[in-house]
């Protein structure tokens, strides 16, 4: 047969299968985009996320949380009890988190930190432990908890800016929510997904990637953060839902923090908030007491 008649004679054969009873069909969820989205620039997203972090000084918030532990490596989750609290940040770089022992109510955990260390005091039916050390993990733990550093607070709640020092690069994505009413079509949100990098130590021809800030194109708010370690792995992913007004700002009632490497994850209500309102230095103090043993962190 000459190349020229087999290839009609393919596409026939092919025809005939596709249409026939070699076809499969299945049915998918249909999705539909949002009616009304909006378009910007990567200056103009790059200006938004450092303004929205410019505006927020102070944050003092009343919160729940939720702790899970586990994953694939242990192959087994492991939620705990929620624990009431509060969590106070003062820029540029104070932190103080308290938790509460359900029922009981009294300190179950208390971490402070100026940015470079923490203190850290938690209950143990044997006694309080005092711990102290860098706010970066250089020996990790093999139990992911004990790997847990102010700045997954801090970086989590307050999304940095854009430095002097740092490159951005914008590209657009999509996701796909499902709405609680099942007979609705699913909405497929574009989105936008602002990266930031900085130059490699030691190699300043390399661009590190640092977080990736992904933006809901609807609200033009973030709706989730990565931040990646040297090695460009993510080890910290937050997201943020139910955004809601703070005075003059919108900030998320929920977040919920992923470690991925550690194998935890941290669901934070939020029940109450006050930004910009004035935090005192002793908000930010955790004397020890005198003859306790404190046990060093690396």
């Amino acid at each position: 047969m000459k190349r020229s008649q087999a290839f009609p004679l393919l596409f026939v054969l092919l025809s005939t299968g596709l249409t026939g009873c070699y076809r499969t069909t299945r049915i998918v969820q249909k999705t539909q985009a949002p009616e009304v989205y909006r378009s910007a620039g990567v200056e103009q997203l790059q200006k938004e996320v450092s303004d929205r972090d410019a505006a927020i000084k102070t944050l003092n918030a009343s919160v729940l949380i939720t702790a899970t532990t586990g994953g694939g490596k242990e192959g087994k989750v492991v939620q705990y009890t929620s624990f009431r609290g509060f969590i106070f940040v003062r820029k540029p770089h104070d932190l103080r988190v308290i938790l509460k022992i359900p029922i009981i109510g009294s300190e179950g955990l208390d971490m402070v930190s100026n940015g470079d260390t923490f203190t850290m005091m938690n209950w143990s039916s044997h006694g309080d432990v005092w711990r102290q050390g860098s706010n970066t993990v250089t020996k990790p733990s093999k139990n992911g908890l004990e790997n847990l550093r102010p700045p997954v607070f801090f970086d989590s709640f307050m999304i940095p800016g854009v430095g002097a020092d740092e490159f951005v690069t914008l590209t657009e994505s999509t996701r796909v929510l499902q709405l609680d009413n099942k007979h609705h079509e699913a909405i497929e949100e574009p989105d936008y997904e602002l990266t930031i990098m900085k130059k490699k130590d030691g190699n300043p021809a390399i661009l590190q990637r640092t977080r990736t800030i992904h933006i809901n194109r609807v609200t033009m708010l973030p709706f989730q953060q990565d931040i990646y370690n040297a090695d460009g792995q993510v080890e910290t992913q937050a997201t943020y839902d139910h955004y809601q007004p703070y005075g003059d700002q919108q900030f998320p009632a929920l977040i919920t923090i992923k470690r991925p490497l550690d194998e935890y994850s941290l669901k934070v209500e939020i029940t109450k908030l006050a930004l910009n309102e004035k935090l005192d230095n002793d908000q930010f103090e955790l004397p020890i007491p005198p003859g306790v043993t404190v046990q060093k962190l690396d």
